[in-house]
């Protein structure tokens, strides 16, 4: 559902912004679809998927990788009060050849949209303002390969799993993000970006761009408030009020395995229990009987341990980013 709040008689003028190559070509595509509420502002957001060239470092291990990065060449080459399009002179990975363009389409919505001769990868997002230092963020990443393959393993993994993975490589960037608005803020807000953060090279062209369009267009969402205190870290990296909880899939996802960790752990402990009235009926040197004794218990507790392990992914995030962990030989 999207909701106009400009003057109620231009609502019915005004028409809902979508993703164009997905109404322009709408077979075969595979979509994934998530959602999350995350702590800064709806600019915020837009201005760090605006900008791909930071994804070799902050998201290192997730869905970049250091050694790929690269001065990419960013060019905007349509701008205006319904927003921005612009184009790459190169991708992400090496020898990432095809067209490769960004569109921001004002206020909201933007997508970056790689398409080359092995398939087609759309990143979209819609940035939904919530309150000053709180927006909802929805996310679309549509792919179209080439071969049918790629598409079918992508349907077989359930959604809870990439949800998963998709608020992580969230995490990577949202603790600073959260800090780096109020710097902005105490060092004047978007009028003042140009002197706040050091903008010099083509890469930084979408997010200039982006706040070159606020500026001009007086599109601040909540103009003349202060952000609310800061939050503490554990809180910026829960998921469950902020995704979990209104997620049909996770929720499910997470009552399943609370219900397999239930009766991992009954097996577990009556397998262990049984063990003295067993050797009432068996001989106490019986190989099936020792194995089954070790095994059983064995067994169950490492399932229980992973499940455990799956079922806190569900509530938090990783305190330490993948990118600061030491890499393996």
């Amino acid at each position: 559902m999207f909701v106009y709040v400009g003057n109620p008689e231009n609502a019915a003028k005004t028409t809902v912004p979508i993703i164009e190559p997905l109404e322009e070509s709408p077979d075969g595509w595979v979509i994934i679809n998530t959602f999350r509420d995350v702590p800064y502002d709806a600019l915020t957001l837009l201005e760090n998927i605006l900008d791909p060239s930071h994804v070799a470092f902050t998201h290192h291990r997730t869905v970049g990788n250091r050694a790929n990065a690269t001065a990419l060449g960013l060019e905007v080459i349509e701008s205006g009060k319904q927003g921005f399009k612009g184009v790459w002179q190169q991708g992400i990975k090496p020898n990432q050849s095809g067209k490769l363009s960004t569109t921001f389409v004002a206020p909201c919505l933007m997508w970056h949209d790689i398409n080359s001769e092995r398939g087609r990868i759309i990143t979209s997002v819609y940035a939904t303002p919530i309150r000053k230092g709180e927006c909802r963020l929805f996310a679309r990443f549509p792919f179209k390969f080439s071969s049918k393959l790629p598409g079918l393993f992508i349907q077989l993994r359930p959604r809870w799993y990439y949800h998963i993975g998709q608020n992580g490589v969230l995490e990577d960037d949202q603790i600073f993000l959260h800090y780096q608005e109020r710097y902005l803020a105490a060092k004047g807000g978007s009028y003042n970006f140009a002197k706040a953060f050091y903008l010099p090279t083509k890469a930084d062209s979408f997010v200039f761009e982006l706040r070159q369009w606020v500026n001009q267009y007086n599109a601040e969402p909540f103009p003349g408030e202060s952000f609310p205190p800061i939050v503490p870290r554990e809180k910026l990296l829960e998921r469950y009020n902020s995704h979990t909880l209104n997620c049909a899939s996770c929720r499910t996802a997470l009552v399943n395995i609370q219900r397999l960790k239930l009766w991992c752990g009954i097996i577990t402990v009556f397998a262990l229990i049984s063990t003295p009235v067993l050797s009432l009926f068996f001989h106490p040197r019986s190989i099936p009987v020792a194995v089954a004794e070790t095994l059983t218990p064995l067994i169950f507790g490492v399932i229980w341990l992973l499940l455990n392990k799956i079922q806190k992914q569900f509530y938090s995030g990783r305190p330490i980013p993948l990118r600061n962990l030491p890499e393996k030989n």
